[in-house]
């Protein structure tokens, strides 16, 4: 049957008016999500990483819906290539819960930004989303695009009122 095949997840574009080099250095800097992100107020890199590269390790912090517990996810760079995408697994290495990522293209003088998100596709993830995936698809689909305009904003040099 292909719905268990079917990708658990969603995504959002919005076109930038930056350059996609500008764009790849400011969502690559998991350091500043916290500037953008509704859910994620913070990340640092961790295991020695510097920077992005595939591999290289982080921790965000968060807190769901801008409510409830505060945690540290532990995450994992899984795709890493300049002016194109930039992607990473939240859990632990190897066995990542879901994945992230901002998908960049060229477009009309600026940049086409998808931000993506995936369920691993485990039957408990499967059942997890077949009872909350409308609503915390919803919320992830509002949340990026939260994320992506206020990176819009930055880039594009526009303050928020």
């Amino acid at each position: 049957m292909s719905f268990l095949v079917k990708p658990l997840g969603g995504e959002v574009s919005v076109h930038m008016k930056a350059p996609v080099e500008e764009v790849w250095a400011l969502v690559s800097d998991v350091t500043r999500i916290g500037e953008f992100s509704p859910e994620t107020f913070e990340a640092e890199w961790t295991h020695g990483a510097t920077g992005p590269a595939v591999g290289a390790r982080f921790r965000g912090h968060v807190r769901r819906n801008g409510v409830g517990p505060v945690y540290w996810t532990p995450c994992t760079v899984t795709a890493c290539v300049p002016d194109e995408v930039f992607e990473f697994g939240v859990g632990l290495e190897g066995n990542p819960l879901n994945t992230w990522g901002y998908r960049m293209a060229p477009e009309n003088g600026g940049t086409r930004v998808t931000e993506y998100f995936r369920l691993t596709p485990a039957w408990y993830m499967r059942g997890y989303w077949l009872v909350l995936g409308r609503l915390r698809g919803r919320t992830n689909e509002r949340g990026m695009r939260t994320t992506l305009e206020r990176m819009k904003a930055v880039l594009e040099g526009v303050s928020e009122s």
